[in-house]
Formats: C-alpha cells, structure tokens, sequence
C-alpha cells in the first residue's frame, strides 16, 4: 500500500505551526561524572504537544542517554511526575503552549528522592511508606460468601483519596520531606485515609497508631503545597486534617 506524501503547500501548512522552544534539562550522568550539569535543547515542536512529546524529541532525535521516566502518557501511571519550570507536574498532561514556551523551559527531577540518573529518582523510600500506612482491605472472620456491600454515601466518605496514582507529586512538593525524608509525606497519609473511612475496612485504629508515629501526620505544617501539586485534583491538605481529627477524636 503506497504511503501519501504531502505536496509542498501542505508540508508549509504543517510546519506552520510549529515553534522553537528552549528545553533546558538538568543532567546527572553518574557514569561519566558526580557533577550535576544544565543542557540545553532547542527543537521545533508542536505548542500543542505536551513536555513529554519534547523529552520524546529530544531522546529520540538528538540525545539518546537523555533518562526519564514515563508509561502511559495519559495522566494515569504517573510515573513522568517532574519539576517544570518549577512546578511539580505530569509530563504528559503539561502542555508546551502552557507554560510560556517563549522563556527556556526548566525540566528537573522532583525534590526529596535520590536521583539516580538525568530526570529518574529512587522511589524506594517513597514506596516503603506507602506499604507502612497497609494500603489494603483489612477484615476479620471468614471469607464472605457475596460482596460486601456499602451505601453510596459510605463510598463518597473516602471517594476523594481513591484517585491518587501514584506519582509522588504531592509528597515531593513538601517543604517538611524535603528536610527530613523520614516523613510518611502527603502520598502515604491520602492512602492511609482511603481505607480508614472505608466503612469495610478494619483496621483504622491501627493505622492511626501508625500515622500518630512522629514521622506521621503531625510533621504535616498545612503549606497546600501537596494540594496545588496533585495532577488528579485530590484535597490532600484536606484529608490529613481529617486524619488528624480522627486521631484526636477516634471517631471515623
């Protein structure tokens, strides 16, 4: 099957709308040095396209070494959680024209995790308190015989924190993990919070002695910042609080 090439004035019309930007990338290449380096890409890409389609180019076409993480590319793995232009964002959500491709456009690991190479960073320990907070369905006696129902305002009591993904946005936007890595972070606690107002669940109680830890939900200095970083729109600062009431209260 012969494949279409496009006349001249269509190729014009195409290119058209591309525009040059500035991609300025932190490196760190622990194979040739220890030093952290800034390199800059210049490509002509779509404003339409997203940062990762640029990182795309940009691997692909100019850099192969260039490291970055990414799967999906459509604002659900959340593994392209990044620092852009000083923002915690998903790559793949982040639209070129949005984010004022005039000016270079900054591209850097999220802060508070090792990296391990260009834009990939450990997330071992961020994983490690996702798994302390016991992310999963707790309950005794035997195993039932149907599902096991619950109300629809029951649902809704936790509906906000069952969206988050993964991607460690929120608790590497937090000033308090930044400084001491030992901090559940905003991640842990919104999964804590997930199944500790879930009506079938339980095991609240300890989950609550394990976010009342000193590493738990009372290093939390309500900055908002988890909030405003949260791609999937969570009320992060908002569920803490509410753990926070819960260990006071006891009642959830």
């Amino acid at each position: 099957m012969a494949i279409p090439v496009l006349d001249k004035p269509a190729q014009d019309a195409t290119a058209s709308h591309l525009i040059t930007i500035t991609l300025r990338v932190r490196r760190f290449l622990p194979e040739v040095s220890d030093e952290v380096t800034w390199e800059d890409f210049a490509l002509e890409i779509d404003p339409k396209e997203r940062v990762l389609d640029a990182l795309h180019k940009v691997k692909w076409e100019m850099d192969g070494t260039l490291t970055f993480r990414r799967s999906c590319a459509h604002g659900i793995c959340g593994s392209d959680a990044m620092r852009i232009n000083g923002r915690n964002r998903l790559a793949c959500k982040t639209l070129i024209k949005d984010i004022n491709p005039e000016k270079p456009i900054t591209v850097e690991p999220i802060k508070g995790l090792a990296v391990l190479k260009d834009l990939v960073v450990d997330m071992e320990p961020f994983f490690q308190a996702y798994r302390d907070v016991m992310p999963f369905l707790v309950t005794k006696g035997n195993e039932p015989t149907r599902e096991r129902l619950q109300s629809a305002e029951d649902r809704e009591r936790f509906d906000d924190t069952t969206k988050c993904i993964l991607c460690a946005a929120c608790t590497s936007s937090c000033p308090v993990f930044w400084n001491d890595g030992q901090y559940f972070g905003p991640a842990a606690i919104v999964n804590a919070h997930r199944f500790i107002f879930d009506s079938r669940d339980e095991a609240g109680e300890q989950r609550l002695e394990i976010l009342n830890d000193k590493d738990g939900v009372w290093r939390c200095r309500t900055t908002f910042n988890c909030t405003d970083a949260c791609p999937r729109g969570i009320e992060v600062t908002k569920a803490i609080a509410e753990v926070k009431k819960a260990l006071i209260t006891r009642r959830y």
